[in-house]
């Protein structure tokens, strides 16, 4: 079968074509609650999209009520995992859609969540793989979030742990990965090497310092692109924050300085 459509789809979502992405991740109200009010949804959408985000990640109901024409230079991701923070165990994730449900929504790529360490990790391993193969059916482009996350994880910081997650989704099947940061924050590259994978680093700083600077740095480490949620969504100006951020991502002088290849359904 061939991947054209894959191809097409991994374009979509690097809105500039250079490979690069600017991530949204929009999926906590499943995992937390609200992620603003429902009458400032749209407008929310509206600013993401006017201030350069190349993708926005939605469970699947709410990609549904998600007006076409708003969405006019923006890729839809849809997550296919969910958990919430009320469970028994938090870092359990379970698949609530089926790569199947996204090609009718119309989406570019699904996501699936992998917890490393917790105590659901093999089944989170075995959705991972699940989906890659349903992926490869349907020319689908497949974002792994993957984050050493629970109780056998010291520290999820650490450089070779996170070269390991990253590895892991490329050997079960995915196109891109996001995950947590290294810390220092110059040891990233180390995991960007590693990697055959292109790295969204997940976030902002965690002690929530500035976070254009974080993701400069996290761009010249070699990172491919930036996934960040909260700090946008719940910034008092969203479409200001994504389009400095957007130029961080998307500069001629920042990105895949440590990783300027791709896998093949990822060139573009």
């Amino acid at each position: 079968m061939t991947d054209v459509g894959k191809q097409f789809r991994m374009r979509r979502l690097s809105a500039v074509g250079d490979g690069r992405y600017l991530f949204v991740p929009l999926d906590h109200s499943v995992s937390d609650g609200p992620v603003v009010p429902q009458a400032r949804w749209n407008g929310l959408l509206g600013a993401l999209v006017d201030g350069g985000a190349d993708a926005v990640v939605v469970h699947k109901g709410r990609a549904r009520a998600i007006a076409p024409d708003i969405l006019r230079h923006c890729a839809l991701v849809v997550h296919l995992s969910a958990g919430t923070v009320y469970a028994a165990d938090a870092d359990a994730k379970v698949l609530v859609g089926e790569v199947e449900e996204a090609v009718r929504l119309g989406a570019d790529a699904v996501s699936v969540h992998v917890n490393l360490g917790s105590d659901t990790e093999h089944r989170q391993l075995a959705d991972l793989g699940t989906v890659a193969a349903s992926c490869d059916t349907w020319n689908m482009p497949l974002l792994a979030m993957i984050y050493p996350r629970g109780p056998r994880i010291a520290d999820p910081h650490d450089p070779a742990l996170l070269a390991h997650a990253v590895n892991i989704a490329a050997d079960l099947g995915a196109d891109l990965v996001k995950t947590t940061v290294a810390l220092p924050l110059d040891r990233m590259a180390e995991v960007v090497d590693s990697s055959p994978l292109p790295v969204l680093a997940a976030g902002g700083p965690p002690d929530g310092t500035d976070l254009i600077r974080h993701g400069t740095s996290l761009m010249h480490s070699g990172c491919r692109g930036l996934a960040v949620g909260r700090r946008i969504f719940s910034s008092p100006s969203p479409a200001a924050l994504v389009r400095r951020l957007a130029a961080v991502v998307h500069s001629a002088d920042t990105g895949a300085a440590h990783h300027p290849s791709t896998i093949a359904t990822g060139a573009v």
